[in-house]
């Protein structure tokens, strides 16, 4: 392929135009700042593996951006893709200074509330939050996910941190989706899906919270985290089952997220179960 070759097919699909480095860092690198770098890459295998592979020489608020990745990861290590330049695919690095690592795990919690603030601002599209870390938007009269979000420790203990990535369909079509309860912000009727105000919103809205969060050394109730996760969290008071490691399940209502960012579960039993790690499904109130 000769360079002109490449550079047509950079804009084969116009209506998936390629994002505008230059400008993101325009707007979003500034002194004082979060943000201390931001590349956007054509394609690679994970933007959080990359990441994660540099945390120790890298400083906070390094952002890796692509435009398709071919070995993208989320939770319980399950794989997805999408089309090239169809969604935001992205990773940023955190090193939470004076945060007790045991709240560490409220981060990808801060993620989601960042993204779904950001997105109701510029997108119009009102997201709501599956705990612990997928973001979903309505279809019709469907709830369908349409990104998640994945935080790994990465690096060493004296200079990593934490990597955390997200992953949002923006203009996937129909037709394209990878299975039937998958959304993007365009079939939400998204009033904006040009990627690049999207993502400077989002990160904008992610500096602004981990910033709060981290000056109050983590606290998720004096930061407002707690309570703002709460408001927006979709699987409060539904009926829930929590797959969880081992092949063991519980069944209940969700009703809180504790200081430690877990789904507290109401069972049959009459107890409170908080649970920290697996699978949560949403069950109809029939079931």
């Amino acid at each position: 392929m000769t360079p002109s070759d490449a550079e047509d097919n950079r804009w084969s699909d116009l209506d998936r135009p390629p994002l505008n480095a230059a400008s993101l860092r325009r707007t979003l690198l500034r002194d004082g700042g979060l943000w201390s770098s931001l590349d956007v890459v054509a394609t690679t295998g994970s933007t959080n593996s990359d990441l994660a592979a540099r945390a120790d020489e890298l400083p906070e608020g390094a952002v890796l951006v692509a435009e398709e990745q071919s070995a993208a990861r989320g939770r319980l290590d399950r794989r997805w893709s999408a089309p090239a330049r169809s969604g935001l695919f992205f990773s940023v690095l955190l090193k939470p200074v004076g945060v007790p690592v045991e709240r560490w795990g409220w981060l990808p919690l801060l993620t989601g509330v960042a993204v779904a603030t950001g997105l109701s601002r510029t997108a119009g599209v009102d997201t709501a939050l599956k705990w612990p870390n997928d973001l979903l938007v309505t279809v019709g009269d469907q709830e369908r996910k349409a990104g998640g979000i994945l935080a790994e420790r990465a690096g060493s203990a004296s200079g990593g941190g934490i990597v955390v990535g997200v992953g949002l369909n923006v203009t996937l079509r129909e037709d394209e989706l990878p299975v039937p309860t998958a959304g993007s912000l365009a079939l939400a009727g998204a009033k904006v899906t040009d990627r690049d105000p999207l993502l400077r919103a989002v990160l904008r809205s992610l500096e602004h919270w981990y910033v709060t969060w981290r000056d109050e050394s983590g606290d998720p109730a004096a930061s407002g985290l707690q309570e703002t996760y709460a408001a927006g969290c979709a699987t409060l008071g539904r009926h829930v089952r929590a797959e969880l490691p081992g092949d063991r399940s519980i069944v209940g209502e969700a009703v809180a997220v504790d200081g430690d960012g877990r789904l507290v579960l109401a069972t049959q039993e009459g107890v409170q179960q908080p649970v920290g790690a697996g699978d949560i499904v949403h069950l109809r109130p029939t079931q």
